[in-house]
């Protein structure tokens, strides 16, 4: 998707009524999905990823490790996935640790193979991912979200705690 498509996608899944997750949400679907990509990436990478799920009081669903070991770099990715449309959210090291992948990428921290892999394997099982870039920039739309950062982005709106 182009950033103007994404940026539209972003904005039909802000409800201001729900924060933390979607008025039509499944956890239980959620969750399946998750186990799959997780499973996936495992697969993909010849190695055990660690994952958390569930976050609480957060609009993020989970989070998946794949360990430093296991990319060509030797730094970890994570990849995030929030509550709301099947959105993630891939980055090098943390999200946060650089300004995106681009910039992942120019400091010999991620390899363009490596986020290939995990693209693929978000756009196979559904996921849309939204750049790190994108997300960090600035809020504009209707929920209240200075309560929860003094700069609210993106990110905070689809994957931060509320």
């Amino acid at each position: 998707m182009s950033e103007t498509e994404l940026l539209a996608l972003l904005r039909e899944l802000d409800d201001p009524e729900r924060l933390e997750q979607p008025l039509h949400y499944d956890r239980a679907a959620t969750g399946v999905a998750f186990s799959r990509l997780v499973r996936r990436l495992d697969a993909d990478f010849g190695a055990p990823c660690e994952s958390e799920r569930e976050t609480q009081d957060s609009s993020e669903y989970g989070r998946i490790r794949v360990p430093a070991d296991a990319t060509i770099c030797g730094t970890r990715i994570v990849v995030c996935v929030s509550k709301f449309g099947s959105l993630a959210e891939v980055c090098a090291d943390n999200p946060g640790a650089f300004l995106g992948t681009d910039e992942a990428r120019e400091e010999g921290a991620l390899d363009p193979a490596d986020l290939a892999t995990v693209e693929q394997a978000l756009t196979e099982l559904s996921y849309v991912r939204v750049t790190e870039e994108l997300l960090e920039s600035d809020y504009k739309g209707p929920s209240e979200l200075e309560q929860f950062a003094a700069r609210p982005t993106w990110w905070t709106r689809f994957f931060g705690s509320m």
